[in-house]
């Protein structure tokens, strides 16, 4: 089972705000601001917010508020009167960068700790590399599809690949990511500091095997997640892998079974199916795509399974897999997953274990802080403060992005790191975990943001509201149809009552960026009935949002009282102009 984007807890109302206002804190906004989810900041790429001068204003006055105090490891269980750095920062992942880069812009000194290289999980072996095998599977299947090419009165011949060119792509794009990540930091004036860091006690932490120890007035942690690999499977890098070794494309299998059907195992199965792999899918669930709304799932497996040389056993684990060796091929034994029964046995050429991923917590010094962690995971509140053993508040500490399970995205990791900075910089902030947008990108791609139908349904079960669907087709746009790829379904899932989007899932053509108004209307709390309003150019792919949001339909709110002496019945379907000198009553109005 695919286990690495974890959903959000189910809250009873999507705040319109992210920002919590209390009059006791300095700096409160008026307005909401809108939130960057960003996986890689604009800076990533070499482009920085701030001029130079600007830059060397922030470290000038960072510099007049902190003084460096040299902390003995005999002070390690009292907290320094003093610091170092108003922040620092353990892990220099994407959720470390967004939150050192948005530190600097709030005027705090910012240190960041990497036990290993700059760019984390995302950078080096996940996010990028990936994109970038993707994009090469994505040309692949356009040059191998000779009837859509003759739809478009294209004649190509026979495409090939060059298998370590391909994998060059892939690990060059990671490497200028990852110096871009760190030129960025080093200069707006993030300190970096290479070792693993413990936390030795309240505000203290160790840096690498040395004695030295930073002090600082906040610390976030940003550790990130590793494969998860089950037990009874061996990896051996070779013919039995994970994720990290599948993105360096040492080889492609004549047949690999992929065990999980997650987005990493469907990306991948992307991938190899375009490059010439027989694929089966080993699936613990009993279906497969377990994290995807169901009817997504179902048309996303008729197109991007069924037609490809790919096959699948669900209900099955994997309770042990031996690579190959000798000359025998990589063997897998599955059992029943409800039974524990023996199913089948496969002898293949390689197996990729897509399990999900498990956090990165172990020999962080938790226990110098009372912190117990659950599964692996660091307890933390809705504003990512760290909780200890007997649950209550470790003081000027956080951890953010898969460390803490809540959400296992790169730009999730972000948007934490940034809900932090604002905290300690004087803003109450909480983040809407249900406004952060997920993507796979298959090809279609596949997107989704808040919650599914059933999950949707049990909140409105217990809740006592209703719920509507609306859908739209990509058949309907022009723009997809001028691709030819009229293949995908956008699917609404809302509260009729009063316009709230409770759900939005999209399976087509650049579903992946379509997602995003839909993401950012959930954030700052904006209804459909305002959507509807909304102008999109024609004819791009934005109009499938366009549509979809205009199909919604809502109730009708009956007002008792008198309106121009009588009752009368508004239509909340849309916001109306005047009625002669009275003015129209707007849905919101009637809450």
């Amino acid at each position: 089972m695919q286990a690495s984007l974890s959903l959000p807890t189910l809250s009873p109302t999507i705040p319109r705000s992210n920002y919590v206002v209390h009059s006791t804190l300095p700096l409160a906004p008026s307005k909401p601001i809108n939130l960057r989810f960003c996986g890689l900041r604009r800076e990533a790429f070499g482009f920085s917010s701030l001029s130079q001068s600007d830059s060397h204003r922030v470290r000038l006055a960072a510099a007049s508020r902190s003084k460096k105090v040299s902390a003995a490891l005999s002070d390690n269980g009292s907290a320094p009167k003093s610091f170092d750095y108003d922040l620092l920062i353990i892990g220099a992942g994407v959720g470390g960068h967004g939150a050192a880069l948005h530190a600097v812009e709030k005027g705090l000194k910012t240190a960041i700790v990497e036990g290993d290289v700059v760019g984390g999980t995302c950078v080096n072996r996940g996010c990028v590399p990936s994109k970038a095998l993707l994009a090469v599977s994505g040309r692949m299947r356009e040059l191998q599809n000779e009837h859509h090419l003759k739809a478009l009165g294209l004649q190509v011949s026979a495409a090939g690949y060059d298998r370590q060119g391909v994998a060059d792509h892939a690990n060059n794009l990671a490497s200028k990511i990852r110096s871009s990540l760190t030129n960025s930091m080093k200069s707006l004036g993030v300190d970096i500091l290479t070792g693993f860091g413990t936390i030795l006690g309240p505000q203290k932490v160790k840096v690498g095997a040395s004695d030295k120890v930073v002090t600082a007035k906040n610390i976030i942690i940003a550790t990130g997640s590793v494969p998860f690999v089950p037990k009874g499977i061996e990896v051996d890098g070779k013919t039995v892998i994970t994720s990290d070794h599948a993105l360096k494309l040492e080889s492609v299998p004549d047949w690999i079974a992929i065990v999980g059907s997650g987005y990493i195992g469907l990306e991948f199965s992307d991938v190899y199916t375009a490059l010439g792999s027989e694929v089966t899918f080993i699936e613990a669930l009993d279906q497969l795509m377990p994290g995807f709304d169901p009817e997504i799932g179902k048309l996303a497996q008729r197109v991007l399974i069924n037609p490809r040389r790919i096959d699948y056993q669900t209900g099955v684990f994997a309770s042990k897999i031996t690579p190959a060796k000798d000359g025998k091929p990589v063997i897998i034994e599955l059992i029943d997953a409800k039974t524990k029964e023996p199913r089948d046995t496969l002898e293949v050429d390689a197996a990729l274990i897509a399990t999900g991923r498990a956090p990165f917590t172990h020999g962080l010094g938790l226990e110098n802080i009372d912190v117990a962690t659950q599964r692996g995971f660091i307890p933390v509140d809705e504003r990512m403060r760290v909780i200890d053993a007997n649950g209550k508040l470790v003081p000027h500490l956080f951890c953010i992005g898969d460390a803490n399970g809540k959400m296992m995205l790169a730009h999730a990791a972000s948007a934490q790191g940034i809900s932090v900075v604002e905290q300690v910089t004087g803003r109450d902030h909480v983040l809407n975990h249900l406004s952060i947008p997920a993507a796979c990108f298959t090809h279609p791609e596949i997107s989704m943001v808040g919650l599914t139908e059933p999950q949707a349904r049990e909140m409105a079960q217990k809740e006592g509201f209703e719920v509507s669907i609306a859908k739209t087709s990509f058949k309907a746009n022009t723009k997809a149809l001028a691709e030819n790829e009229g293949e995908g379904l956008a699917k609404l899932i809302y509260r009729p009552d009063n316009g709230e989007i409770l759900g939005v899932h999209i399976f087509g053509l650049h579903a992946a960026d379509l997602i995003h108004e839909a993401s950012n209307a959930i954030a700052l709390g904006t209804r459909i009935q305002d959507l509807k309003l909304a102008v999109h150019a024609h004819p791009t792919l934005s109009e499938v949002l366009d549509e979809l949001f205009k199909s919604a339909k809502f109730q009708k709110v009956k007002l008792q009282g008198k309106l121009r002496g009588r009752t009368e019945e508004i239509s909340t379907q849309r916001k109306e102009g005047t009625r002669g000198n009275q003015p129209s009553l707007r849905f919101v109005d009637l809450l």
